[in-house]
């Protein structure tokens, strides 16, 4: 594990040299418009909610409505909620109002934001933020932005998640070019993991990113999350010995079951240092792995998404066909 005690210097070295390509690709054109709106909160009209006991518990009415139903759970102190929505379209419309209201409370709370994202079809389900009222009213220039998991290939390659974001995300917002985090693709799988963690560890130091008080690791305010058909988040497959890595921050995949094999992620006590997570799931073709997490039924093999237990807030967001076996 890479030191966290590097110099100040050597951290501002190491951040210019993850942001640059980011910072080379940033428009001059983009507007900056920081005016900030109040939103409300609380459980939407048409909303069906169900209060559960037990964190297996499940009870959606369906809704011919904008929203089928919503399911919550407290369990050991803990918070799940579960929303199906009608459509993917009422999914991201939903998903752009719960990240501005989050970007909004951290950064009141904080006076920043940290995002950690995911590659996939989530990217695509933010794409309300880009829209009025969210892409004049978010205070853009607080917002820290990380992944997850990242594929180790050219920033520039079709299967890079810096990628898929810049193109579909990034580079329609007015986020800091320094407040972007991408791995270094100059590195080898080991080296990219040791490098992005010590970036991390240097966050935490400078207060950017908190610290779980229950086991040191890092708190992030926001990880979006999506998952695979097979249960699968991140780059934490299921079955794989990385799925029980209990130390690092971020480690290294050299044999993954998906292409490409070699890949950075961040381990599951990272992710469940989280203070929110939002999990997008998306199609039928997910649908079993959402039963086999979500449903009543027990299974002896746990899912890697099943293994996804945030210190703070977890909430599904799933569409109708994602949702069709609970």
């Amino acid at each position: 594990m890479a030191s966290s005690s590097l110099s100040a210097s050597t951290f501002s070295s190491s951040v210019r040299r993850l942001c640059r390509p980011y910072a080379q690709l940033i428009s001059p054109q983009v507007a900056f418009n920081l005016k900030r709106v109040d939103y409300s909160t609380g459980v939407r009209p048409g909303a069906s909610a169900v209060l559960a006991t037990e964190s297996r518990r499940f009870d959606c009415r369906t809704k011919a409505s904008f929203m089928a139903g919503i399911t919550t759970a407290t369990t050991a102190g803990k918070k799940k909620e579960v929303e199906i929505f009608e459509s993917e379209e009422a999914l991201a419309v939903s998903l752009a109002k719960y990240t501005a209201d989050l970007s909004e409370k951290f950064c009141k709370e904080r006076g920043c934001f940290t995002v950690v994202l995911s590659g996939g079809s989530l990217i695509k389900s933010l794409r309300k933020l880009l829209e009025p009222p969210y892409i004049d009213s978010i205070e853009w220039s607080k917002w820290h932005v990380l992944w997850v998991d990242e594929r180790v290939v050219p920033k520039d390659h079709v299967d890079s998640n810096y990628k898929l974001a810049y193109d579909g995300f990034l580079a329609q917002v007015p986020i800091l070019p320094g407040n972007v985090y991408a791995i270094n693709d100059a590195l080898s799988a080991e080296g990219a993991a040791e490098d992005y963690e010590t970036c991390i560890k240097h966050l935490v130091n400078m207060k950017v990113v908190e610290a779980s008080s229950a086991r040191g690791f890092p708190k992030f305010d926001l990880m979006l999350l999506g998952m695979g058909p097979d249960g699968h988040v991140a780059s934490l497959f299921p079955g794989h010995q990385l799925c029980n890595e209990n130390e690092k921050w971020v480690t290294c995949i050299k044999d993954s079951p998906k292409p490409p094999p070699e890949r950075i992620t961040f381990t599951f006590p990272v992710i469940n240092s989280s203070a929110y997570i939002a999990l997008v799931v998306c199609g039928a073709g997910k649908a079993d792995a959402v039963q086999r997490a979500l449903g009543k039924d027990q299974n002896s093999d746990v899912l890697p998404v099943q293994m996804v237990s945030p210190e703070g807030e977890l909430k599904w967001f799933l569409d109708k066909g994602a949702a069709s076996k609970l």
